[in-house]
């Protein structure tokens, strides 16, 4: 048997799929913390509260408390918290961001001119105004930051368009990369979870259903990885990737049996 002292569930891809729970996540998340293992959700997604995603995981039949959740929202508005306290910062994302950043103390902008950080998330109200504003603030100096890198997240018959595709026309625009991500696969990440765990990194294991984030972070955290391929990534992706996942499971529920059989 592989034994881990402490287990990192993605969320959409991994755990559900929109309002549905994946086969077998529930008994697995059971038998975890049965045994005694330190079980964290973590998600680059940045739309709803740490409380929001307990909130929905215990109405999903997972019961889950707030600070077994970690997001993208909640690192940005502590490191920013932490190393740019006096910051102004304009954010292109939804209400549940602006909110987190506004009970750590940080201060918003309106104005291109008086904006030091240009905050990318997801967005579904972007418009052309919002990317004509870090457009236009990039230029005449301020730094421009992500919570997330992804392009797209995983709905049940569908995807949404996520950060990336935002920061790819930032880019774009400006020429250059963005200054950083706050997110999976960053280190700033990987510090907030190995603070919080409180765990040696090689004694976690990473499960996610994407290699480009959830694994790639394992990896350079030094923690084993296991990727699910219910949500983005399927087998032509990862026969075509220079990531290699410690495991491959169809889905979460395969993990106790993978576990046990080793």
């Amino acid at each position: 048997m592989i034994d881990f002292d402490a287990f990192i569930f993605d969320l959409d891809g991994t755990i559900y799929l929109g309002e549905q729970l994946i086969d077998g996540a529930r008994d697995v998340i059971v038998s975890l913390r049965r045994a005694g293992k330190r079980v964290i959700f973590l998600s680059n997604k940045p739309i709803a509260s740490r409380s929001a995603y307990a909130e929905k995981l215990t109405t999903l039949g997972i019961e889950t408390q707030t600070e077994d959740v970690i997001n993208s929202s909640f690192v940005a508005a502590q490191f920013f918290a932490r190393e740019m306290p006096q910051a102004r910062i304009y954010v292109i994302g939804e209400i549940a961001l602006i909110d987190e950043l506004v009970a750590a103390g940080l201060n918003l902008s309106e104005r291109e001119e008086d904006t030091d950080i240009v905050l990318i998330s997801l967005d579904r109200e972007l418009t052309y105004e919002k990317i004509h504003f870090a457009y236009h603030a990039g230029k005449i100096g301020a730094q421009i930051w992500a919570t997330n890198p992804d392009l797209v997240c995983p709905m049940p018959n569908d995807e949404i368009i996520d950060a990336g595709a935002t920061i790819a026309a930032v880019e774009a625009l400006l020429r250059r990369p963005i200054d950083g991500i706050i997110g999976k696969p960053s280190p700033i990440m990987i510090e907030a979870i190995i603070d919080i765990l409180g765990v040696r990194p090689e004694r976690c294991l990473m499960v996610g259903d994407r290699i480009e984030t959830d694994i790639a972070m394992g990896k350079d955290a030094g923690m084993a990885t296991a990727l699910v391929l219910t949500g983005v990534t399927d087998r032509v992706l990862l026969d075509a990737s220079d990531i290699a996942p410690d495991f491959v499971l169809e889905s979460v529920g395969d993990l106790l049996e993978i576990l046990l059989s080793e």
